[in-house]
């Protein structure tokens, strides 16, 4: 019998599936790194969800961290190491849900006719959330600290459930408006970091911020591809789906130049801002 601790699920959908179920964090990064590599490889047939199994309601997670409401998070700074793992460990936590998010995007979706250079795509951020989440870890490690030690919010998953039956309002709410958020907070954070003398925590994020522009890209070009192909104008489709599934207003400042380049125009978000002043 094969090892299951070293086996291949038979599908990307499969291995979609596998990587969103566990909840051991390891097994989690282990799979997306061997699923992708079998995916580029071409090693692995798309497969889909009525042989391959429904993707889960919710992602596994092991017994830590405790899920706390927003509220109730402790303070998170790169000012004293109490706020530097606080906010160390929010971001392992951001990116914990980040590879159950795109790996639920490519499994849920797999009914949906699509070409390979979308998988390709989505892969691709799959693998990478897995590595940020990795080195976010290591991190956390050279602090004496590890994932689950403090609380985190569950939050992000909500967004998720909401937008599970739209693949276009997926694409809106995750790439486009709580990752393309990673391009407006990353770069202060670096700076930050480095004023306080923190160059491993700057490097790091100098990676995350980096891939993320991919991944707004990415997400920019997919919703504009979906869009094109229901004749239906990218922009205004953008600001009825962040209405309807995505509480809040979404807040400046804006890193215009960063989105911009992801092929995030103002003319998506900046309608949806509260005005000021």
């Amino acid at each position: 019998m094969p090892d299951p601790a070293t086996s291949l699920p038979s599908s990307l959908v499969a291995g979609a599936r596998a990587i969103v179920s566990s909840p051991d964090t390891q097994e989690k990064v282990r799979l997306a790194y061997a699923v992708s590599k079998a995916w580029f490889q071409r090693g692995l047939a798309l497969g889909s969800p009525s042989k391959d199994g429904l993707m889960p309601d919710r992602p596994g997670r092991p017994d830590h961290p405790v899920l706390l409401a927003p509220r109730d998070m402790p303070k998170r700074s790169l000012t004293g190491k109490a706020g530097r793992l606080a906010l160390l460990h929010s971001l392992a936590h951001i990116e914990l849900n980040a590879v159950d998010l795109t790996w639920d995007l490519i499994g849920r979706f797999a009914h949906v006719r699509l070409p390979r250079s979308y998988y390709d795509d989505w892969v691709r951020v799959g693998l990478e959330e897995a590595k940020h989440f990795s080195m976010l870890q290591d991190r956390l490690a050279g602090l004496d600290a590890r994932y689950g030690d403090m609380p985190a919010h569950d939050g992000l998953w909500q967004a998720a459930q909401d937008t599970g039956h739209d693949l276009a309002a997926r694409l809106a709410i995750i790439p486009l408006v709580l990752e393309a958020r990673g391009l407006d907070i990353t770069p202060p954070m670096i700076e930050k970091a480095r004023q306080i003398g923190d160059e491993d925590t700057a490097k790091c994020l100098e990676v995350i911020y980096r891939d993320e522009k991919n991944h707004v890209a990415f997400g920019a070009k997919w919703f504009r591809f979906l869009c094109d192909r229901q004749g239906i104008s990218p922009e205004p489709a953008f600001h009825l789906f962040v209405r309807k599934h995505f509480r809040g207003a979404l807040k400046p400042p804006f890193n215009d130049r960063a989105r911009s380049e992801a092929g995030l125009t103002p003319g998506f978000y900046k309608p949806l801002a509260p005005l000021i002043g």
